[in-house]
């Protein structure tokens, strides 16, 4: 009964070395984590005292830190846990199992945002949530467009950063998505100068996308912006005219808070502010 006993208590302490020893391989490749990835690759049917422990001795140790219930940020051996810069991208990106990052924050992620933001948004299909608020970044859940619901996949990529699998909205959507709906950016400037940055659209994504939200509006924006950056994309009359059948019957305002003086663009039904089409955030040109 004793050899039984004895033999029993050198099992159980084995498998603890092995988790313990699969822990620190764990860390040493999840630069983000959820305690149920820990548990599952630990090989533990459900949370126990044993992962307690594992986690509570780390953060002790400061090699990993407590983003919020049930999600931890690994931090490097002999870096400060209290001070060490955290990848506010990795954080959105395990907001939800489903998280997706999107409008600007999918702008940033690509490196076409023009101004630094200290809020990050996520589309997600779960419950929305209160911003939440780690270092004095936000981090925003929105609701998925409800056309897409038809295609959830359709615009999203996986990509591999920092070691890490994250969803992220490519940069067509994206495009369409900030049009579609503007004050998650910003302002006007904010927009123009952000997309302005972005080299390359495949018309035919964009286009497969835009009909997914089926909204005229956002078609006539998408269409003014591309008519407006013709050269950019290399666009032909023939690929603009493709969204004729999709404008406005009747003239739509690009922004319907704006005050300030506007203008009729007759070719896509849209009536836009002047200071866009005049570019007056731009300084003028000095004489010499």
């Amino acid at each position: 009964m004793k050899k039984n006993s004895l033999t029993t208590k050198i099992i159980s302490s084995y498998r603890e070395y092995l988790q313990i020893m699969n822990m620190e391989t764990f860390l040493a490749h999840n630069q983000i984590f959820t305690t149920e990835e820990l548990r599952a690759t630990l090989g533990m049917k459900k949370a126990n005292s044993t992962l307690d422990n594992l986690l509570s001795y780390h953060l002790r140790q400061g090699h990993i830190i407590r983003i919020r219930k049930g999600l931890y940020y690994t931090i490097p051996r002999g870096a400060d846990a209290k001070t060490h810069p955290i990848d506010p991208y990795l954080i959105a990106s395990k907001m939800t199992v489903d998280a997706t990052l999107a409008y600007h924050t999918s702008l940033g992620f690509h490196g076409k945002l023009h101004s630094l933001r200290t809020d990050f948004i996520y589309v997600t299909q779960r419950k929305l949530k209160p911003p939440f608020i780690f270092r004095g970044t936000a981090f925003k859940g929105i609701s998925i467009p409800k056309g897409t619901l038809a295609s959830p996949a359709l615009g999203i990529e996986i990509v591999d950063y920092q070691g890490c699998k994250l969803r992220v909205t490519t940069l067509e959507r994206t495009f369409v998505d900030i049009l579609d709906r503007p004050t998650l950016i910003g302002n006007w400037e904010e927009i123009w100068r952000s997309l302005e940055s972005i080299e390359y659209l495949n018309l035919q994504q964009v286009l497969a996308y835009a009909k997914l939200l089926n909204n005229a509006t956002t078609y006539a924006r998408i269409a003014f912006f591309l008519d407006q950056h013709r050269d950019t994309f290399s666009l032909s009359e023939k690929d603009l005219a493709t969204f004729d059948k999709f404008i406005p019957k009747s003239p739509h305002y690009l922004d319907l808070h704006n005050k300030e003086p506007n203008q009729l663009i007759a070719r896509w039904n849209l009536i836009v502010p002047k200071s866009l089409l005049q570019r007056t955030w731009e300084e003028p040109h000095e004489n010499f």
